[in-house]
């Protein structure tokens, strides 16, 4: 098939696309919002404070255009300003209390819309469709394959508590004592899970199980992370670093006022992920656990 053909190929499909999610509205799902207005939303409202340089550039916005997006949310109340701390010539974005509460029925909205689309399909048709999309981003993207975040399916939890207590073992050479305690944290969760409070994620890549994450109540105002990991093959892709700003963002949409987590201080690379999204090392103390000598660690930050 021609190069033309095949482009008029792509093009039909952008436009059934497109009317399918309803990104000809004026409005996207029926909000006070443009889509362009919602991508920005929803940036600032899963990530750290972006400068409107990273803005810009990933959205790919002209910088006067945003400028005067960034002015309309202003005087609205929605976003707030401030001087990046790396660079004072730099202005970094950050949603305020009510521009979360302004994301929060648009993201919903958009959950519906998806869910109500996907509940059409059969499971073995939701699959195929969402594995066709994860390839387009590969094809399309920078060539490397595609992941993404998912709620957990039957079998993810045995397969979590497997590759705990496999790649500890190899990694830093912990006894079956590691794989017992991750057995006993997944059961807890499974048996007193509370969709208000409680939360997992599943990394998935190339339709394989990449890595995960819990969220679990502590008490009335302070949420639990556990759990984190992320499969060799998979890691230096940002899939850590995502998961943990998933629970930031679940933890303050439920209310938490405040997150802990335990871990061990040799486990450098999540110790700078913790770091790296606000958490403070506030106790440490030497134990003996899972065949080693081991420092534990408890890390926190306010929501």
């Amino acid at each position: 098939m021609s190069t033309q053909n095949l482009a008029e190929g792509v093009r039909h499909f952008n436009r059934f696309y497109t009317r399918q999610i309803g990104l000809l509205d004026e409005h996207l799902l029926a909000s006070e919002f443009s889509l362009t207005e919602a991508r920005i939303l929803y940036e600032l409202a899963h990530r750290p404070p972006l400068t409107t340089s990273i803005l810009c550039r990933e959205l790919g916005l002209d910088s006067g255009y945003l400028s005067r997006v960034i002015a309309r949310f202003e005087k609205k109340g929605l976003v707030e300003k401030s001087r990046a701390p790396d660079d004072a010539r730099a202005t970094q974005l950050q949603l305020t209390a009510a521009g979360r509460a302004a994301f929060v029925p648009l993201n919903e909205a958009s959950r519906r819309e998806v869910t109500a689309m996907l509940e059409r399909l059969s499971a073995g048709g939701r699959q195929q469709l969402v594995d066709a999309m994860m390839r387009i981003q590969g094809l399309l993207g920078d060539g490397t394959p595609g992941w993404l975040l998912r709620d957990p399916q039957p079998g993810d939890m045995g397969w979590v508590v497997h590759r705990h207590g496999a790649l500890y073992a190899q990694e830093y050479g912990w006894s079956a004592e590691f794989e017992a305690l991750v057995a006993e944290i997944v059961a807890k969760y499974v048996r007193e899970f509370d969709p208000r409070s409680d939360r997992c994620w599943i990394a998935e890549k190339d339709g394989q199980v990449a890595g995960s994450v819990f969220v679990v109540r502590h008490d009335a105002e302070t949420a639990k992370l556990r759990l984190l990991y992320v499969e060799p093959s998979a890691r230096g892709l940002g899939i850590g670093r995502r998961l943990v700003e998933e629970c930031l963002r679940f933890a303050r949409n439920a209310g938490y006022r405040r997150m802990i987590l335990w871990t061990n201080s040799v486990l450098l690379d999540a110790r700078r992920i913790y770091e790296q999204a606000g958490f403070e090392l506030i106790e440490e103390e030497p134990h003996h656990s899972f065949g080693k000598d081991l420092v534990g660690q408890t890390w926190a930050r306010v929501l």
